[in-house]
């Protein structure tokens, strides 16, 4: 083009450049296109700006080379475009809050900015559109400034509508046409957007670097406006993240490393918790007004559609970048324990009907399933699930736990390394420890107090030819443990005992309980051999014991239950091996049930007990009777008391007689002050009266006398639960024998005292014992004279009406029998620390008595032994100093010795308190 024709293109006005015939702006574009991009940078009104940028995008920008694009063009016009974008977003947030129907020159100020904005990004939209018509396969490098701008334009324009009601409060219907429009214009400019990105080859031997950061660029963009429109359109919202996902996967061989994985991870869950919870929230609702409105119900549905959208996308992206997800396994962790905290059978949960928790279930907690199945090949899903520090508050516990026993079942399918990766515990350093899986199923049970008390109930296992039933907690876990079991590699059966002990020795009884169930259904599945095994190891940890502690109690109970399993033939090697003639072993023989061993090994054995047994009694007799000697005592009766309790039929009628009258004799040894001030003593007491009991039928009069007026006097000095117990087992014996009438003032005045001090006792426990054992002996007794008597007081008479009548019992209703299991649940798991004094009084009103410190000193060369070892470091840490300067740390170490020592002296303090 000549220099003279350039001139006179540059000297015509804008408004006949914006009526050039197609023809003429195809042959001008070159010579007026530099003039419009220099008037655009530098006029300074925002309806210049759109006017100049209309006439380039509708006149010239067909035109132009769209190889040359990016240069010619969006490089130049599109940043200067955000800029004002921006300052007129501004100026719509600084002067909103002076808008009023009064103020009718900021209403058009405002209402001519959002028509500018709304010409913008029509604008914008034109530019897309011809990208998109001009070019089949679209590389990026050619309209680098593009998306960017536009996806900055658009963000801000969501944003804006967004915050609306706050920017414009109560003015908002005063601009709310122009508003509306504007939305609509961007959400059109975003799905023209998304459809030329959709367009867009990456071909990772060839594109270069920059090209595939663009592409990182918009995938994380579009994330951002996710956040800013999951509230305003769902449909929108999910159409985002569906083209998010699709271009992941698109152009994953090249991007998968630039991605942000977590971001999307963590927003893809937060998007998935809040559609879950407005689910909820609408069944909840449909729930307690009982009426099934069509409206709310099409809205359910398609709340829960689109939970399922999200699940199904999360499960694509999980499967295809699985490896990058390392640092998002906590939130995907978190994502199912929320889930599950707020749906049936959680404590915590939506009161919603049978119905929609089954829709809810079906169309969208199965997609958890196989995402769990993902990820448990994955070395950090595994570390982040049994992390040896995770500390989770009260609601997710049980989510845990159900999340556990899902695993669990998926594991046999699995490769044996995958197996062992969940069964074995690691400790690579001390911040990244992990337990083993069935040690953390077991630790998990035990959090969920509440929900074993109320209990709750989950779907059972099927069964061929029957209904599928519910089940409580324990028993869900227990079937699903021990079919567990069945498929326990051999390789790590060491594991699996290991285990089953450590929580067999829980102090929680209820872990305790569930290990004992496990292993005696192992025991059963097991060999015979295995079972004998098993007993044996039992009965030698139980000797290995150092007297009574709750641990030998666990385990004495399993023995008892395993006894039952044996064969018979190992049950004769039992006896061989652990021989009842042997005074050593009684320790075992006290905890087995008789009626586990066949009539004839039955009565040898219970006879050659109570020959021992006798014998070692009649010996302490005809000593000095020492209360060292008392705990070796108080075995022997043990074993005497399980000989009656399980064969005493099986014994011989002088034997019967020698068990009496050793019993008899032991009891006149007895004297109050000892059983209120010695617990083995305590502990002969409460043997000897259910051995007593027994054979009350055989008992001499007088030594009933003695023991009921002992009795009598011993309770009401407030001797510890487990005689008060002993003391109610032996009266409640009384309740079938004749008294005779010569001894008949003097125990039954004693005997309706005792029964009144129990009736009236607090300890809730008691009280239910006593309440049975009362009510039985009322039944029996032939002396209906006391029974007046033992009611004692209106309270007391109220108490037993109560309970016969099966009346008195608190209504709760389901909710406020959740409330205040949760409640309790709180309560129990709250850290000590928090404990005020006064409900740490009422705790301890709670507890049972201190036991008094035994004056024998069992260990007491263990203790002569540390006091050397520790006296010996202190003297050699003074000869130290003598020869050279203290370390700094060394006066710090020093002082939590001293804080140690002081620890010591108050426990040696309150034991002798």
């Amino acid at each position: 083009m000549s220099q003279g024709r350039a001139a006179r293109a540059n000297a015509v006005p804008l408004e006949e450049l914006s009526s050039w015939p197609e023809e003429l702006c195809r042959q001008e574009v070159s010579s007026v296109l530099p003039r419009l991009l220099s008037m655009y940078q530098h006029c300074d009104s925002w309806i210049e700006h759109i006017r100049i940028l209309k006439i380039i995008v509708e006149m010239f920008l067909p035109h132009m080379d769209h190889l040359t694009l990016e240069q010619t063009f969006f490089s130049k016009v599109l940043p200067k475009t955000v800029e004002l974008f921006d300052g007129m977003t501004y100026e719509l947030t600084s002067q909103a809050r002076e808008l009023s129907s009064q103020n009718s020159e900021i209403q058009s100020t405002l209402r001519n900015i959002l028509k500018t904005m709304v010409q913008v990004l029509g604008a914008l939209t034109g530019c897309v559109q011809h990208v998109c018509t001009t070019q089949e396969s679209i590389i990026l490098e050619n309209i680098h400034s593009l998306p960017s701008s536009v996806l900055h334009v658009i963000k801000s324009t969501f944003v804006h509508c967004k915050n609306s009601e706050s920017v414009y409060s109560g003015r908002l219907h005063l601009v709310s046409d122009l508003l509306q429009a504007l939305f609509k214009e961007a959400y059109s400019l975003q799905k023209q957007l998304m459809e030329l990105l959709d367009m867009v080859c990456l071909e990772p031997l060839i594109d270069e670097n920059d090209n595939i950061l663009d592409m990182v660029m918009v995938i994380h963009s579009l994330l951002d406006i996710c956040c800013v429109i999951s509230s305003m359109d769902h449909a929108f919202h999910a159409n985002t993240w569906k083209f998010i996902i699709k271009q992941s996967l698109k152009h994953q061989s090249v991007i998968k490393s630039q991605l942000k994985h977590k971001d999307i991870i963590t927003s893809l869950c937060e998007d998935i918790l809040f559609s879950f919870h407005s689910c909820l929230q609408l069944a909840e609702q449909m729930t307690q007004t009982d009426i099934q409105d069509n409206a709310d119900y099409r809205l359910f549905h398609k709340t829960l559609k689109l939970c399922r959208f999200f699940a199904n996308s999360l499960l694509h992206y999980t499967k295809e970048f699985l490896p990058f997800l390392s640092d998002s396994c906590c939130a995907l962790h978190q994502l199912y324990l929320q889930i599950h905290s707020k749906f049936p059978p959680s404590l915590y949960a939506a009161m919603i009907s049978k119905t929609q928790q089954e829709e809810i279930a079906g169309a969208f907690l199965v997609t958890l399933d196989p995402l769990i199945t993902q990820l448990l090949t994955f070395q950090p899903f595994v570390q982040v699930v049994l992390d040896s520090k995770l500390d989770l508050p009260c609601e997710l516990q049980f989510p845990q736990c159900l999340l556990l026993v899902a695993i669990m079942d998926k594991l046999p399918s699995l490769p044996l390394d995958v197996q062992t990766l969940w069964c074995t515990e690691s400790q690579a350093s001390e911040a990244t420890s992990r337990i083993s899986l069935l040690k953390a199923i077991f630790y998990s049970f035990e959090q969920c107090s509440g929900e074993l008390s109320l209990p709750v109930h989950l779907q059972g296992v099927k069964r061929k030819g029957q209904a599928e039933v519910a089940v409580t907690l324990y028993q869900y876990i227990c079937v699903h443990l021990c079919t567990f079991i069945t498929a326990f590699h051999p390789s790590l059966f060491p594991e699996l005992d290991a285990t089953l002990l450590n929580a067999v020795l829980s102090a929680k009884m209820i872990t305790s309980l569930l290990a004992m169930d496990a292993w005696c259904f192992l025991a059963r599945y097991g060999t015979a051999e295995l079972c004998a095994h098993h007993v044996t190891i039992v009965a030698h940890l139980i000797k290995s014991c150092p007297g009574e502690c709750y641990q030998r109690t666990n385990l004495s109970i399993l023995l008892r239950r395993l006894f039952f399993f044996m064969a018979p033939s190992h049950q004769v090697e039992f006896i061989q091996k652990f021989s009842p003639k042997e005074a050593e072993n009684l320790p075992l023989w006290q905890y087995i049930s008789f009626q586990a061993l066949s009539a004839d090994l039955r009565k040898q054995t219970a006879n050659e007990i109570t020959r021992l047994g006798t014998t070692y009694c009649k010996k302490w007799l005809s000593t000095s009777h020492t209360l060292g000697e008392l705990e070796s005592l108080n075995t022997t009766l043990s074993a005497l008391l399980a000989v009656c309790n399980s064969s005493g039929e099986a014994l011989a009628i002088g034997q019967q007689t020698a068990v009496v009258e050793v019993g008899s004799q032991l009891w006149a040894f007895l004297n109050i002050k000892q059983v209120t001030a010695q617990p083995y003593v305590q502990q002969s007491v409460s043997l000897l009266l259910p051995l007593l009991g027994f054979f009350i039928h055989t008992i001499d009069p007088q030594v009933i006398n003695q023991v009921v007026t002992f009795q009598t006097s011993l309770l009401k000095l407030g001797p510890p639960d487990h005689v008060r117990l002993a003391i109610l087992d032996f009266v409640s014996s009384l309740g079938k024998l004749f008294i005779p009438q010569a001894i008949q003032d003097k125990i039954l005045p004693s005997l309706s005292c005792i029964f009144a001090l129990l009736l009236a006792d607090k300890c809730w426990l008691l009280e239910q014992h006593t309440l049975e054992a009362f009510t039985q002996f009322a039944e029996g007794t032939n002396h209906e004279e006391i029974i007046p008597q033992c009611l004692s007081s209106e309270e007391t008479k109220n108490k037993v009406v109560c309970f016969l009548e099966k009346t008195g019992f608190i209504n709760e209703t389901e909710a406020a029998r959740v409330e205040r299991v949760k409640q309790e649940k709180g309560v129990f798991w709250e850290p000590f620390a928090t404990v005020t004094i006064e409900e740490e009084a009422e705790w301890s009103s709670l507890q049972p008595c201190t036991k008094r410190a035994c004056h024998e000193f069992p260990l007491e060369e263990e203790y002569k032994s540390a006091l050397h070892t520790a006296k010996g470091a202190l003297e050699a840490v003074e000869l130290l100093l003598q020869k050279s300067p203290a370390p700094d740390w060394l006066l710090m170490e020093m002082e939590a010795l001293q804080e140690r020592t002081d620890r010591l002296k108050r426990y040696i303090v309150q034991d002798e308190t």
